[in-house]
């Protein structure tokens, strides 16, 4: 069915509960980027996302009756929100189906608007299927969160915002990508009206489910996502919103975790306000953009679409966003033991700032050292590893090493003599009760554990590496077990940190 979604967002009622948000300069990332940089700022709804313009447009047009029955909606968080607050003002009851994996400020703040919350299952995709089934159980209605003309429209109101807000020339405008509303409803309405004006949309690497899709031509369903920012945690897209993002979107770029935790840290440093990881995807993809192309004196929007971050998320955010900047490397580095060599690392560091220091003897012969050192960019990441090398130290640049930055830098120096026929694999799993014990259980008890790095980061998710003593005949049963268990894993046997540190 035909939907002329210029006339639909110009329709759209989103004002009862939503406000027409600042279009912001951000003084500190203009500078840095030698572009006008401005955020949308989204964070500063009353429900500190987008989310609640959609989720409103759609339940004000439902039927009177209809609406009066309630509504339920499956969310991890943001939507859910919306949802709430809007049955609230129109005096109806929601249901919200949250996986359990869902940061506690989110849940507490949806029972804040009224709303009822079921946790279910540990992703988008559980939760969604058993709000679906209590839909047609309790004959409510779903609001989905992307997939529907009337929430597409709700949130290009913010797209009708930004052009009468700016009415310069715009170069570039960087939304987030989850399911695809909001984007698919920002480019209906700019390409209409301002077709000139570049629509790119930001997915992380472990969630590129539109990217993906586009490149294929067909939706694609992604067989599992990357927890961090779990606002676009989706691993199927929408029909419309894949048909939209078809026709309008010229652009999805793909953002790593560090970089995203170094864009929160830049808005902090610029507005004081702390974005969630989806929120700050946008931030991210236009600093890449702008060093990718080379540009100046142009003007780039970046929606900042979120900001329920879960405090203790903090503690990771800062120590990755020093990665995500370049502001820190990461180096083993091997010396002769002998005398004078330890002095003589000391001399190629300098005066530069030491982040972290571990020493370890490894044999008579020679020790490894783990460093990490303050930088002023990639480059002179490079120029430091040289100055290792030339001065005799062999030596490995570990800053972009993910078994590296999440474990063994809590871990330096754990070798074992006894470690035979020894497996080292990563694995993250949903961070809730009885995970850690479920991955532990189902392991053969004739596999003996050999090393076990966890390390809680505040986050949604957790993060493990473990040393398995395997013996050959046994791998056809090893690799069953990681086909069978449900989590990601990385296999790390090749891993040189791991061979130089702990193997």
């Amino acid at each position: 069915m035909y939907c002329d979604y210029l006339v639909q967002i110009l329709t759209a009622r989103v004002y009862d509960v939503a406000q027409e948000t600042p279009l912001e300069v951000a003084p500190n990332l203009s500078t840095r980027l030698n572009n006008r940089l401005l955020l949308k700022r989204e964070d500063m709804q009353s429900v500190f996302s987008f989310k609640l313009r959609g989720a409103y447009n759609k339940m004000v047009n439902l039927p009177p009756d209809v609406l009066q029955q309630g509504v339920i909606a499956a969310s991890a968080g943001n939507h859910a929100q919306g949802v709430a607050l809007g049955a609230y003002r129109l005096g109806t009851r929601a249901i919200i189906v949250m996986p359990v994996t869902t940061p506690q400020v989110k849940i507490d703040a949806v029972r804040a608007q009224g709303g009822e919350v079921v946790l279910h299952g540990d992703t988008f995709d559980e939760a969604y299927a058993h709000a679906r089934q209590l839909e047609a159980e309790k004959g409510l209605t779903f609001i989905h969160p992307f997939d529907d003309p009337d929430v597409i429209a709700g949130q290009g109101t913010i797209g009708m915002e930004i052009l009468r807000q700016y009415q310069q020339p715009i170069h570039a405008i960087f939304v987030a990508i989850g399911g695809g509303g909001l984007i698919s409803g920002i480019a209906a309405y700019v390409k209409r009206l301002r077709p000139e004006i570049k629509i790119i949309g930001v997915e992380p690497v472990d969630a590129d489910a539109m990217y993906q899709s586009l490149q294929a031509g067909q939706r694609v369903r992604l067989p599992q996502v990357g927890l961090f920012a779990d606002g676009v945690a989706v691993r199927q897209v929408g029909e419309e919103t894949f048909r939209l993002c078809q026709q309008y979107v010229d652009e999805v770029m793909l953002v790593g975790t560090d970089d995203t935790c170094a864009a929160i840290k830049d808005v902090f440093e610029d507005t004081r306000s702390i974005l969630e990881p989806a929120g700050a995807l946008s931030i991210a993809a236009a600093k890449a953009y702008v060093e990718r192309e080379q540009i100046q004196g142009q003007t780039l929007v970046a929606v900042a679409c979120g900001a329920n971050m879960n405090f203790d998320r903090l503690r990771f955010v800062a120590e990755r966003a020093e990665l995500g900047e370049q502001r820190e490397a990461i180096f083993a580095v091997t010396i002769p033991e002998e005398r004078g060599s330890l002095r003589k690392f000391c001399e190629c560091i300098g005066k530069r700032n030491l982040t972290e220091f571990n020493y370890r003897i490894a044999d008579d012969q020679e020790a490894h050292i783990f460093v990490g050192l303050q930088i002023a960019n990639r480059a002179d990441a490079a120029y430091m590893a040289s100055t290792f090398e030339a001065a005799g130290f062999r030596t490995l640049d570990l800053t972009d090493d993910e078994l590296t930055k999440l474990h063994l830098r809590h871990m330096v120096g754990g070798r074992s003599p006894l470690a035979h026929n020894e497996l080292l694999y990563r694995f993250e799993f949903p961070e809730r009760p009885g995970a850690l014990m479920r991955f532990v259980s189902s392991m053969s008890p004739n596999w003996n554990i050999s090393l076990f790095h966890y390390r809680n980061n505040g986050a949604d998710y957790g993060r493990i590496v473990v040393g398995m003593q395997v013996p050959p005949y046994e791998m056809p049963e090893w690799q069953a077990f990681l086909d069978t268990l449900g989590y990601r894993y990385w296999d790390e046997n090749h891993n040189p940190a791991y061979k130089l540190f702990l193997g």
